[in-house]
């Protein structure tokens, strides 16, 4: 109850405790056997390691149902290379291909980016110290691609982007291993917002 209540207190212009309670009330009992199984079994198959914006949603982009991905969402869809010390993005790469056994990892970068677009423009992050020591993990994209200007540079490096983090992910042990024994693939993918359209990107020869 006291969920509730905060819930109903959020700002806003939909109100959460509404939606959860049609949430429970009409999808739910459709799915009860689905979540009966879920209550035992957490058997995802794909990790997709995609960016926290609010309009990049990994479940609606593939049509998984619940429990058939393993997700990871940060800001640039960034991963940072394999490094001694707590990490909770290595955390849970290791947790989805150690102990849960997935079999393939997507990075999904998108169109619009937010922190592509910062970097892209050279934006002023004085004020934001934590969100610009976060986006020097994409510091190779922006090498790669600094010759080029407005709307292509930030397709380029949205592009770009998604191989460095494929390649950083690449020095992660565990992916290290499931790859050399070849039960884990490694994909990357840009989603476009406007059109829908998912466009697969290849690694560098380094991934």
């Amino acid at each position: 109850m006291q969920t509730m209540q905060t819930m109903q207190t959020l700002p806003g212009r939909h109100d959460l405790a509404d939606r959860v309670a049609r949430f429970q009330r009409e999808v739910f009992p459709a799915k009860a056997e689905l979540f009966d199984r879920l209550a035992e079994v957490h058997r995802p198959s794909t990790l997709f390691i995609g960016c926290s914006d609010a309009r990049v949603v990994p479940e609606l982009i593939t049509q998984s149902e619940p429990g058939e991905l393993f997700v990871v969402r940060t800001a640039g869809n960034l991963v940072p290379a394999h490094a001694p010390g707590v990490d909770g993005v290595a955390a849970s790469i290791e947790y989805a291909v150690a102990v849960l056994g997935i079999t393939d990892i997507v990075v999904c970068g998108h169109s619009g980016c937010g922190a592509m677009t910062a970097l892209a423009e050279g934006a002023d992050l004085s004020g934001a110290a934590s969100v610009a020591g976060w986006l020097r993990h994409a510091d190779a994209s922006v090498a790669r691609t600094a010759g080029g200007a407005g709307p292509e540079r930030l397709s380029a490096l949205v592009r770009e982007n998604v191989r460095a983090q494929l390649a950083n992910l690449a020095t992660h042990p565990s992916v290290a291993r499931a790859r050399a024994a070849g039960t884990l693939t490694l994909h990357g993918w840009v989603y476009d917002i406007r059109s829908g359209g998912v466009t697969e990107v290849g690694p560098t020869a380094a991934a």
